[in-house]
């Protein structure tokens, strides 16, 4: 298989334009590098009591940048056929990777949840590779069944079904947060698959029934359900972590406390150089940065979806449904990690993407984006390609 940027790439660069999509890459590059100088401030205190040396988190996470930007230029790199071609060998490793956590020995538990798989020196979080490789599945089962998926109930409720298979696996790590982020990167793709609304009413019902059937099943997620919409009811107990994030926002105000003096980072907040690093920003550059934040992952986000849109004009619709549900999952998890440390949603244990500490999310989140800038770099070349064919037919 061909590794290799095409050979027109140079060429599109002598003519002026860059060859990647410029906003794409400035709204990536903000937020890696907010995130490495809050990933600094917030880690700071804890890594000194627990490992001797103020800058021991900060070092790894510059180390897992270093290894994020080594795998997007890989995935930049290689062309977006052969995600296609092997999309059904992702599927299996999901499984794969899903299954291989509940295997005593080889499962590693943090927290009381068994997500990680021990390798020595790393430890991989399957449910992370799951989000981008399930939405390579999807994009070509939509592209191989899409007369079926659209105009047929049983093509639609089939890769459902392979979905609600992937959910279960991720229930049982537990993995709540990352299972309602693919469910809803599927349940989008499928959509923008031209598949009408009415069929999904039923799905909705079901999920719905589903999530208040887990609250109930599992205690100490209804606690949460119920905790997040008065936490100061509960503030040393169950809403302790969200009253410490409010009070940051608090102490923020328009434009912080500077930089490194956070009081919430000084054990207050649990957690905070990872799922409550946005309050920890909040806090230090105020109002201001905590929008400059938001700002970067919707020009992210809306960058995404315009990617897709143009694959799906041009009938490159793998690409496109990629695009779409690569756009949805980055999105719906800033969504629901902004909404915990806003108290909008229940708690739940998701990173902000390319912002908060964590290799594993770190990793795939820059491989998404470079698939992104593939898929644009594709539809650039297949635009100057038809433009160029136009010219010479005349």
């Amino acid at each position: 298989m061909s590794m290799a940027l095409p050979t027109r790439a140079p060429m599109m660069a002598r003519s002026g334009d860059f060859p990647l999509d410029a906003v794409l890459v400035s709204a990536s590059l903000i937020l890696v590098c907010i995130g490495l100088v809050m990933v600094a401030s917030a880690s700071s205190e804890i890594a000194a009591r627990t490992y001797g040396n103020s800058f021991y988190l900060l070092i790894k996470h510059a180390v897992y940048l270093l290894i994020s930007f080594g795998c997007a230029l890989a995935a930049l790199l290689t062309p977006v056929s052969v995600w296609k071609r092997f999309d059904v060998l992702l599927l299996v490793a999901s499984f794969a990777l899903l299954i291989a956590v509940q295997i005593p020995g080889v499962g590693h538990k943090v927290n009381g949840s068994t997500r990680w798989i021990s390798l020595g020196f790393f430890t991989l979080q399957g449910s992370e590779l799951v989000k981008l490789f399930f939405a390579v599945y999807i994009a070509g089962y939509l592209v191989r069944r899409q007369e079926e998926v659209q105009n047929t109930i049983v093509g639609f409720i089939k890769p459902l079904a392979v979905l609600s298979v992937i959910v279960l696996l991720l229930l049982e790590q537990p993995d709540f947060g990352a299972a309602v982020v693919i469910m809803t990167a599927t349940m989008g793709m499928v959509f923008l698959a031209d598949v009408p609304f009415k069929r999904f009413l039923p799905i909705i019902t079901l999920v719905l029934i589903g999530i208040a059937v887990i609250a109930q099943w599992q205690p100490y997620r209804l606690e949460r359900l119920t905790t997040f919409a008065n936490p100061w009811e509960h503030q040393f107990g169950s809403g302790y972590q969200l009253t410490q994030a409010l009070i940051a926002f608090g102490r923020g105000e328009v434009f912080g406390l500077g930089l490194g003096n956070s009081i919430q980072k000084l054990f207050y907040l649990p957690e905070a150089h990872t799922d409550f690093l946005f309050s920890i920003t909040a806090e230090e550059l105020g109002v201001v940065g905590a929008l400059t934040v938001i700002v970067a992952l919707g020009c992210l986000v809306i960058r995404a979806f315009r990617i897709g849109q143009t694959a799906q004009t041009q009938q490159r619709l793998f690409e496109a449904y990629l695009a779409y549900g690569i756009a949805i999952l980055l999105g719906s998890q800033s969504l629901i990690n902004i909404g915990v440390n806003i108290g909008l949603l229940p708690t739940k244990g998701l990173t902000l993407p390319l912002v908060s500490y964590g290799g594993n999310s770190l990793i795939i989140t820059c491989v998404m984006i470079a698939v992104l800038l593939r898929i644009d770099l594709e539809a650039r070349l297949h635009q100057a390609e038809t433009e160029g064919g136009k010219r010479r037919g005349r």
